[in-house]
Order: structure tokens, then C-alpha cells, then sequence
């Protein structure tokens, strides 16, 4: 079989439709073009759009035509507008943030609107090696013709330099710190010595680099203050208020529930409210009415969790339920996202549930299906 007819590569294969999670500036294909076309404002170098327009594709809009711009973040518009200014410098964007707080979300609409490709992409691990982030060698044909221009591996970054795009480095405080710092000479000298072959490769305009970390979580690497000095730092906030949350919450289940053919069930935003509710109380270790103290458990809680216990919610509506969510479609999702620790959460989690849960009107049935799955 070969690579396209197993479908492998971008590009390749059966279309967008039968891709399982199609990249942003494929599923928003629609809306690119429409502001490419509305967009009369200055342009950086090799951009795809404006900053005004990149900023208009994050946060929603309705364009003069009344093609309606869908938000891919919901949050302060300020932050938005300094990330897409900082791509349209020479410093590199640093998007912190606890985890959940969708800067990889972010990072690849970023990408997206700016370059028209979010795949140039390094996966940051505790195993990312140095060839991830510079170059690496085809080895067979090295050790036949030894250093060459075809024997060279270019890195997505590396790609990204020679092309004036935008690469993007995900989990940056995973990476091993030496491996970190191999991005310094990139982002401070705009190069790439490649000194097997004694040359170079320079950035041409329209490069820049996006890169995501969080310092909050186990198995972290802290950035050496050389590499911190050569990125401009935007911090994602958690969601401010409890329906800011419900609303990102819905929309993104929405998205997923169609993408994976959900059938379309009757509203469950009380089931998401609940939801939202019960992770940020444990998250910030105080009730919504701000009466009563609660224990933390180990876990992050972050809306992207959320996400996941509604949608596998929805699922088991779906295909072992009426199609209807309920207390009972998420109960088990929430005990699997609160009870990291076997030992220490699962006391938290009790004490929450006869505490709080059990004494709030209209949460019977929530109670009781958390009780069931707790055991």
C-alpha cells in the first residue's frame, strides 16, 4: 500500500469530511477566505491577513458582507491583540497558561490565520530531542555521499525559517532545558548554522515562532532566563465567571459532537453549567457563594477537562441513553477527573459531594449519581 492510498500526508486521503480532526485552517477554510477577501489593511510580509483581521478570526465578528466569523477564544480581547502584534515583530510569542487554558487552541488559529499552516510543529516531550528543533540526517544517505544538502532533514522549524511562516513548539517546559536553549541563536540571530556542511540557514521575513508551557505542572522544565528574554510572554487566564465557562464549554462540545456524527439531542446546558460549577469550586477550593471552604484534589480541573466529561457525556446519551444528558452521563467522567490521587482525592471528593452537593437544591439526582459511581 502506498502513501496515498493509505492516506497518509497532508493533504492526502479522503478530504476534510473523513478526517477525524481537520486542521484550523482547514475546518475554517470558509471563514480565511471571506476575511482574506474583506481585508483591506496593511500586511506584514508573506501574512496571510491582516493582525486586524487574525484578531477578528480569534474573537468572532461579523464581516460587511454578513459572513459571520465564528470565536475560537473567549477571552480578553486585549490578550489576543498582543499575541498577534507580538507575530508581527521580531520577538517570538510565549503563550502561558495553566493547563487547560487553550493555548495549544490558540497557538494553531494563530498559525492558521498568519501562514495558512499550523503543521509545522514540534511536539514538546521529556524525549524531544535537539534534531526535532534543528535538523536531523536521512542516515542512509549519509553514510553513502556523506554531509549534503539531500542528506538533511530540515526541521519544522527549520521549514518555517527558509519559508517566512510561522512554526510552532508545543509544551516548550517539557522539552529538556538543553534542548530548550537550542532555540536561543534562532530566535535571538534569526539563524540556523548548520556546520556539517558549513552553512547556514537564515530566516526570511514572515518567520516567527509560537511557542506554549505551563510551570504548574508535574514534570516541568524552567526555561533558562536567556531563552525567557527572547519570547514575549501572554498569559491565558482562566475563565473569568461561571458562564463564560458554560459558553466555552458549549461551544467547543458542540463542535466535537458533530464532528464525531452525535446525533443532535435536546439542550443540555444545565448538565454543562453543573459541570463547570462543580470544577471550579474544587479548583478554587471555595463554594460559588462563596460560604464555604472545599479541599483541592491533585488534578489541574480546567475547562478542557470539562469538555472531555461532557462529551463522553453526550456519547453514552447518545448510544446507551434517550439522547438526552443527564446527571448520570457525566458522573463518571467527573469522578475521573477529580480522583487522580486514588488515596487523597478520593477523600476530597467525598466530602465535597456530602457538603455541598448534597445540601444544594435541585442537585438530588447529581448526588445521587456521583454517590453511585463513587461508591
Amino acid at each position: 500500500m502506498t502513501v496515498l492510498e493509505n492516506g497518509l500526508g497532508r493533504g492526502l486521503g479522503s478530504g476534510t469530511a473523513e478526517v477525524l480532526r481537520p486542521h484550523a485552517e482547514d475546518a475554517f477554510a470558509d471563514e480565511l477566505a471571506a476575511l482574506a477577501a474583506a481585508d483591506d489593511r496593511p500586511r506584514p510580509e508573506r501574512w496571510r491577513l491582516s493582525p486586524w483581521a487574525v484578531a477578528t478570526y480569534l474573537l468572532g465578528g461579523t464581516l460587511p458582507d454578513g459572513t459571520v466569523i465564528t470565536p475560537k477564544y473567549v477571552g480578553p480581547r486585549r490578550i489576543v491583540e498582543v499575541a498577534v502584534t507580538t507575530l508581527a515583530t521580531d520577538r517570538a510569542l510565549l503563550l502561558l497558561g495553566v493547563p487547560g487554558t487553550a493555548k495549544t487552541w490558540v497557538s494553531e488559529h494563530l498559525a492558521a490565520a498568519v501562514s495558512g499552516d499550523s503543521t509545522l510543529l514540534v511536539q514538546g516531550t521529556a524525549g524531544t530531542p535537539e534534531e526535532a528543533i534543528r535538523y536531523g540526517w536521512n542516515y542512509a544517505q549519509l553514510l553513502a555521499h556523506g554531509p549534503s544538502r539531500d542528506a538533511l532533514v530540515p526541521s519544522p522549524v527549520m521549514r518555517a525559517m527558509s519559508q517566512g511562516m510561522t512554526a510552532r513548539v508545543e509544551e516548550l517546559t517539557r522539552i529538556p532545558a538543553d534542548v530548550q536553549d537550542t532555540l536561543i541563536t534562532i530566535l535571538s540571530e534569526k539563524t540556523l548554522p548548520v556546520p556539517e556542511l558549513g552553512q547556514e540557514v537564515q530566516a526570511v521575513r514572515g518567520f516567527n515562532l509560537i511557542a506554549t508551557a505551563n510551570d504548574r505542572d508535574r514534570g516541568v522544565n524552567d526555561l533558562s532566563s536567556a531563552l525567557r528574554r527572547r519570547f514575549n510572554t501572554v498569559v491565558l487566564p482562566l475563565p473569568e465567571s461561571v458562564e463564560a465557562e458554560v459558553d466555552i464549554v458549549a461551544r467547543r462540545v458542540d463542535q466535537l459532537g458533530r464532528s464525531l456524527d452525535l446525533p443532535p439531542g435536546p439542550d443540555g446546558i444545565d448538565e454543562i453549567r453543573r459541570v463547570v460549577t462543580v470544577f471550579r469550586e474544587l479548583r478554587d477550593g471555595i463554594t460559588a457563594d462563596g460560604r464555604t471552604k472545599v479541599k483541592s484534589p491533585s488534578g489541574t480541573l480546567s475547562t478542557a477537562e470539562a469538555i472531555s466529561v461532557v462529551t463522553g457525556g453526550l456519547a453514552l446519551a447518545a448510544h446507551f441513553g434517550d439522547g438526552v444528558l443527564r446527571a448520570g452521563d457525566v458522573a463518571a467522567g467527573i469522578l475521573g477527573a477529580v480522583v487522580r490521587d486514588p488515596a487523597a482525592d478520593r477523600v476530597i471528593w467525598k466530602e465535597y459531594l456530602e457538603a455541598v452537593v448534597r445540601e444544594r437544591d435541585g442537585w438530588k439526582d447529581f448526588y445521587r449519581a456521583c454517590r453511585e459511581v463513587s461508591g
